[in-house]
């Protein structure tokens, strides 16, 4: 990729494809500086194929029940066909095992503060309804480099929603999800630009980035908070 083409994104995903959508409404406005090449569902009956499809993305379908033993090599022989620059898991529920030469440039964002309530199984509503059974008076989602382990990789940013005594895990979702699609370029913008950089299986700050890149304020009258973890 040359300093002065759109970094290409691959995006890859499972179900309804809300986030691939937002992510690319950021494109289509211009507030994120990329491309999506292209856009891969573990699962052919998934409602994120047609959002793709309304946005002229070039979309793929590997089935994971039909391809088990080597779904992670087709994903990547499919990113790898697109020139793809970046991977960008949004709500994809299959494990990707993805080779050094990816380390720092896949990225997936949770629907909780992790570490809290992530790791194998943890997804959708139940990680909201972990969050409301624990009793937590916060939650929120975050942002962070893939590695090895489901939700353990290297936080970049998180951002925080106050948990309400009447919260439902539908209504909890829908206030972490406007948070998510916030978050999500927020944290790639960073990482596009060369401000957020995996090293050493830590994130570094590079080029001394401004405070409000890092930590977006609440919207008006919430009283959301947002963070970035190095």
């Amino acid at each position: 990729m040359s300093e002065n083409e759109p970094a290409r994104l691959g995006v890859l995903f499972s179900g309804g494809g809300r986030t691939l959508e937002n992510l690319a409404q950021q494109v289509a406005q211009g507030s994120l500086r990329a491309q999506i090449a292209v856009a891969i569902s573990s699962h052919p009956e998934a409602g994120g194929i047609a959002r793709a499809q309304r946005f002229d993305i070039p979309t793929r379908v590997v089935d994971w029940r039909e391809h088990k033993a080597d779904f992670s090599a087709r994903v990547l022989a499919m990113l790898d066909e697109a020139r793809v620059d970046w991977i960008v898991l949004a709500g994809f529920l299959r494990y990707l095992d993805f080779p050094g030469r990816w380390e720092g440039r896949v990225l997936n964002i949770h629907p909780s503060l992790l570490p809290r309530h992530g790791g194998k199984g943890f997804y959708g509503d139940r990680v909201h309804r972990a969050v409301l059974e624990a009793k937590d008076r916060v939650s929120g989602c975050t942002v962070h480099f893939v590695d090895r382990e489901y939700d353990q990789g290297p936080i970049i940013l998180q951002r925080a929603v106050a948990v309400a005594p009447d919260d439902t895990p539908e209504s909890l979702a829908e206030r972490v999800f406007r948070e998510e699609c916030r978050a999500y370029p927020e944290a790639l913008r960073l990482c596009l630009e060369g401000k957020i950089a995996l090293e050493n299986g830590r994130v570094v700050l590079r080029g001394q980035p401004r405070f409000e890149d890092l930590v977006s304020p609440p919207e008006p009258g919430s009283d959301e908070l947002s963070q970035a973890r190095s």
